[in-house]
């Protein structure tokens, strides 16, 4: 035998007296009603909520609606297994199975009020609030009056609501529903109206609504008959909408339409790669604008250089180079007056041979000094006409080998790569002993390569590895490849010989007036 008591549930069984309370499972102490349903479970109303006791223990529903978490007034299984619970707000009729199970899904709770005749929505806190008849039909006491219904006489509930988009509206523009829907630029509102037909509560009717292209997930159930949207961006989207009847049951089918977004004229494709390739454009001018502003700068430090350099080598030529062809003539004289037998004649003649080769590497100095006519109209020429300058023997090799396209050059730059090719030419005639020699002048996309190879003795290793000035001049041509913003490279072998490589970058060596 139960009782239910304002604090708590009493049961008396073989004259022992046992309390269940919310330390038991109970929502509340405070009990409201008790109901044994057909299989013998019972259950408890309390001012907390919905409970029952089955297998020897009190629980509460899971997963369920919120009314019956509020106060319980009265419960009572109809004929069909169901439940029909009185709370303080609502009539409920829930599945009882699905109810035990804790796995109500749409359809197994239904709410009852007014619009369902019903005297009033709150339930009278009474013994038996609601109560069957033998015929089947629920009585239940109401604050407003006495209700009855007949379940066998209920109308079916499972009708889904169905669901009509009425209007389409971008910023208050209206938007053709029925054809391919269309708005000439993103709206900053784009609003759908929608409605659900159900003749049964209309009021009752809910929605789900998902953008398709926008939304991530379906929207919160909703009362609201319209969806709104701001700063849509242009694209393709499909807005689908379901609703629910007021029973909760969610009709499968969806209403779809589609729409399509143009997008303003700076978001299309072709205004982007517009912007792209002024942007790129614009970035090729200043680059090229800044390039040419650095071949001109090169360009005065070479004429400078050069106007100093030329400078020196007159004042080499008039001073020095003048004097030593003077004190040579007059050496001449003397030695043309002395005897044969003359003791003095044989030194004298050895003085006048190291005076000759003086103003000899003198007059190349001065030369190197200079700017070459040959150098500035044809590298190729010019280095060409080396063999017949230094006077090889026959038994040397010598060629010229010239690849990629030719392009117009620095004048003083030009200039410079020939008296650096120069000078390793001269070092591999007059150190080297080499019988073969090859000048390779290369036009690459990104540089210009000079490469003099000779098949000689090569460089001693301790010059290579001081880098001191030595007999072949290599400090002066790393020098002067620094100078012109390029790198020289030597490679020697006692038994390969020399290789001394020039690079000079285009944007350095390329003419900026051509």
């Amino acid at each position: 035998m139960w009782f239910a008591t304002p604090d708590g549930l009493r049961s008396l069984s073989n004259g022992r007296w046992r309390k269940y309370n919310v330390r038991d499972g109970l929502p509340s102490d405070a009990v409201t009603c008790l109901s044994e349903d057909s299989r013998g479970v019972l259950w408890i109303g309390t001012s907390g909520g919905l409970a029952f006791f089955s297998g020897g223990v009190i629980q509460t529903p899971r997963r369920t609606s919120e009314l019956l978490h509020g106060q319980i007034f009265g419960v009572v299984e109809d004929r069909t297994g169901w439940l029909w619970v009185v709370t303080s707000e609502q009539v409920v009729h829930v599945n009882r199975d699905r109810l035990l199970l804790g796995a109500l899904t749409d359809g197994d709770l239904r709410e009852y009020g007014v619009d369902d005749g019903l005297r009033s929505v709150e339930g009278i806190r009474r013994d038996r609030s609601v109560v069957v008849d033998p015929q089947g039909r629920i009585w239940i006491s109401m604050t407003n009056g006495l209700s009855v219904t007949d379940p066998a006489q209920l109308a079916d509930r499972t009708v889904p609501a169905i669901v009509h988009i009425l209007s389409i509206s971008a910023d208050s523009r209206p938007i053709d529903v029925h054809s391919a829907s269309k708005v000439p630029s993103p709206p900053g509102r784009l609003t759908f109206v929608y409605s659900g037909l159900s003749l049964r509560n209309p009021d009752r009717v809910r929605f789900r609504y998902q953008l398709d292209g926008y939304d991530r997930r379906w929207s919160e159930v909703t009362a609201a008959h319209e969806a709104t949207y701001t700063n849509i961006g242009p694209g393709s989207y499909r807005f689908r909408v379901i609703a629910s009847n007021a029973d909760g049951v969610w009709n499968p089918e969806e209403t779809v339409v589609g729409l399509e977004i143009a997008p303003f004229f700076w978001q299309t494709w072709w205004f982007r790669l517009s912007v792209v390739s002024t942007f790129g454009l614009g970035m090729l001018a200043l680059y090229r604008l800044r390039l040419h502003q650095v071949r001109t700068h090169l360009n005065r430090i070479f004429e400078e250089r050069l106007a100093e350099r030329t400078q020196i080598a007159q004042e080499l030529h008039d001073t020095l180079l003048q004097g030593f062809l003077s004190a040579s003539m007059q050496l001449h004289v003397v030695a043309d007056r002395l005897p044969e037998d003359s003791p003095a004649k044989q030194p004298l003649s050895g003085v006048l041979e190291l005076m000759r080769r003086v103003i000899d590497e003198g007059r190349n100095t001065v030369r190197g000094m200079r700017s070459s006519p040959d150098a500035a109209r044809d590298l190729q020429q010019a280095f060409s006409r080396i063999r017949d300058e230094l006077d090889l023997p026959d038994d040397v090799g010598f060629r010229v080998i010239v690849g990629g396209q030719a392009r117009p050059l620095h004048p003083i730059l030009r200039d410079e790569v020939y008296r650096i090719g120069r000078e390793a030419l001269v070092n591999a005639v007059q150190h080297s002993g080499a019988k073969n020699i090859e000048v390779e002048l290369e036009y690459k996309h990104k540089e210009l390569r000079l490469l003099v190879r000779d098949s000689g003795s090569g460089i001693d290793p301790q010059v290579m590895r001081s880098r001191r000035e030595g007999h072949s001049g290599l400090e002066g041509m790393r020098e002067r490849a620094e100078r012109i913003g390029g790198r020289l490279h030597v490679y020697s072998s006692a038994t390969a010989g020399t290789e001394v490589e020039l690079t000079v970058p285009s944007r350095v060596a390329l003419n900026p007036d051509r």
